[in-house]
């Protein structure tokens, strides 16, 4: 007797089905995505008991004559594709032609549709049986109603949850349709109640203010930027706020909503040195590669693409989150900080039109929209009797490790250089600077913005292997405890690249023959034995991790502490190396290093408002 048997169709369909249809959520999928992808401008979702009772998706797309809608419900029918070449760069939803023959295998289906208006046909399928095909008059478009969803598997339906989980489920997809495609009208009920009316936006922010609430999308910053092929919009999450709402995350790969945990990680990368550990930010990104590059026949749900080579993909989404989160918006806000994002990518405050854009330059908007401003800007603004630039006091070495010069670009006309300008900075409690701006107040953590300098410095250094050191006059000698010992040792090489000389002096003693000299108020002996005495007992594997690790702590050390008395040339040198850093808005603790409180929230403290 053979062992081998072909499946029945009824059989195969339901393994399909199985693949497919995982729950009233996928069905919505399924069918919203076939409305899609006939056109539709407007798509009406009606929804009972979670899904299980009833799902109706009604659409106004191109519809299909009689002979169509009878074979829509074959499987492997489709008209999105003809032949295995055409499924590189396929752009529509569905092109596996599994969807409604599966769906019609564990449901009771109806489907009316018609080309134009007036004469249209409806067809009408139970457990995969076809019993019903007839005229009917509709508007042109199609209406797909699937009832009793698992009627006929009982298996898979008492792994249904409650209607009100199923039915949240089915919101979430709904919310991340609309997100995808904001050019469609879209409509949801459920058990006789709107839920969503979402008209047709011409941005992802007006889409997600919609769908999230304006006090919800204040925590995000606009992602926009361009790495060869690979273009990455969206939105991300400010570090500040993170862990502060329950998390999001969504992913369109040219036009596909996805899952894809290695995109997810190069974007959490972004954030490094800007979060606590364990805290993970909300995101919405779009990802534009070209076709030929994207593999989309990998999954049964198309919920899982393949890309031909992942690493360019992942280091520009890595990049053009870190190039957001550089900017002046993504500083915590205070009061309702109103936040104006050009229509185009802006330039460097400080740098000429004409010269391009560093890849991690501080970008801010025109008008003295940002954190820092050039030359014709402050000279125009009337806050200021004298431009700040001619009294400005060169920085001193005191504040880098090596010692940070103006950040300056020449000028292509006159060939003259152009400086950051500096506009005049208060220092509160020995801790804070302050500025004023047009949109508010702006304070700025002394130690905080001082510690990012310098562990993005250190940690180029100990990259390069190039640090300038000073030779003691006088060897000092380091009697160190075990256990502090044994954490030099761990990291000697990375010391050495810090520029430190040391000798061993007989046990746990050290001899320091020279030191880097970051800031004049540098306390080389008491930095070194804080960072070994906060790097004990670091079992880190990684000599990468390893060395951001000690980049970070000694940053931390070496930095000006809270109050330390600043003077205006030292506070303007600050200021400066702030704005050649990455990620200026954060230290290396996640801690906010710029605080901006609004003009609004001061008046309305006041009772102004």
């Amino acid at each position: 007797m053979p062992r081998i048997a072909v499946l029945p169709g009824a059989v195969a369909d339901q393994i399909a089905a199985g693949e497919v249809v995982e729950r009233p959520a996928s069905v919505v999928k399924e069918v919203v995505e076939n409305a899609l992808d006939a056109g539709a401008t407007t798509v009406d979702v009606t929804v009972e008991e979670g899904g299980r009772a009833l799902i109706r998706v009604a659409d106004d797309g191109c519809g299909m004559d009689r002979d169509d809608a009878v074979l829509a419900l074959s499987r492997h029918a489709t008209s999105k594709i003809t032949a295995a070449e055409q499924l590189v760069g396929v752009r529509s939803f569905g092109f596996r032609g599994e969807a409604l023959p599966a769906i019609a295998s564990v449901s009771e289906l109806q489907i009316e549709t018609a080309p134009e208006d007036g004469a249209g046909t409806a067809v009408g399928v139970t457990g995969g049986a076809l019993h019903d095909v007839r005229e009917a008059a509709r508007r042109r478009g199609t209406t797909v109603s699937v009832r009793r969803l698992f009627f006929n598997t009982p298996a898979r339906q008492k792994f249904l949850r409650s209607a009100r989980s199923e039915w949240r489920s089915i919101l979430e997809t709904m919310h991340a349709i609309a997100t995808l495609r904001r050019d469609v009208h879209f409509t949801v009920r459920h058990d006789g109640k709107l839920a969503l009316d979402l008209p047709a936006v011409g941005t992802l922010r007006a889409r997600l203010m919609a769908l999230w609430g304006a006090r919800e999308l204040d925590r995000f910053v606009d992602v926009d930027d361009v790495q060869g092929p690979v273009h990455v919009t969206g939105l991300v999450e400010r570090p500040a706020d993170v862990g502060t709402a329950s998390r999001r995350v969504l992913l369109i790969v040219n036009g596909r909503l996805i899952r894809d945990h290695g995109l997810v990680r190069a974007a959490e990368a972004a954030y490094k040195s800007t979060l606590p550990s364990g805290v993970r930010p909300s995101l919405v990104l779009q990802i534009h590669v070209p076709g030929g590059d994207v593999d989309v026949n990998v999954h049964p749900a198309k919920a899982e693409v393949r890309f031909r080579d992942r690493w360019p993909i992942e280091r520009a989404v890595e990049q053009a989150v870190r190039r957001a989160l550089g900017l002046f918006d993504a500083s915590a806000g205070l009061g309702g900080w109103r936040t104006y994002t050009p229509a185009t990518p802006a330039p460097s405050a400080w740098r000429s039109e004409g010269t391009p854009i560093e890849p991690f330059a501080l970008r801010v908007a025109k008008s003295l929209d940002g954190l820092f401003a050039t030359r014709d800007e402050l000279a125009a603004a009337p806050a200021f009797d004298t431009p700040p630039w001619d009294a400005m006091e060169a920085p001193t070495a005191g504040h880098g490790a090596p010692a940070p010069a103006p950040p300056e670009e020449l000028d292509g006309a006159t060939g003259t250089p152009e400086p950051i300008v500096v506009p005049p900075l208060l220092q509160l409690r020995r801790t804070y600077l302050m500025f004023e701006h047009d949109e508010g107040v702006v304070l700025i953590d002394q130690h905080s913005a001082h510690e990012r300098v310098l562990y993005e410095q250190f940690l180029g250094v100990l990259e390069r292997g190039e640090a300038p050191s000073q030779r003691l006059l006088f060897p000092m000698t380091l009697h160190l405890a075990p256990a502090d010992a044994d954490a030099f040792e761990a990291s000697r090489d990375l010391f050495v690249r810090l520029g430190f000389e040391i000798d061993h002096f007989g046990g746990s003693t050290l001899l320091v023959n020279a030191v880097p000299m970051p800031h004049p108020r540098f306390d080389a002996e008491r930095c070194l034995r804080d960072t070994l005495a906060a790097m004990t007992g670091d079992r880190s594997s990684s000599s990468h991790a390893r060395h951001e690790r000690l980049a970070a702590t000694f940053a931390c050390k070496a930095a000006i502490k809270a109050g330390d008395a600043m003077s205006p040339g030292e506070m303007r040198a600050l200021y400066i190396a702030l704005a050649e850093t990455m990620l200026p808005a954060h230290d290396v603790h996640g801690r906010s290093t710029i605080v901006r409180l609004s003009w609004d929230e001061l008046d309305r403290r006041f009772g102004r408002k």
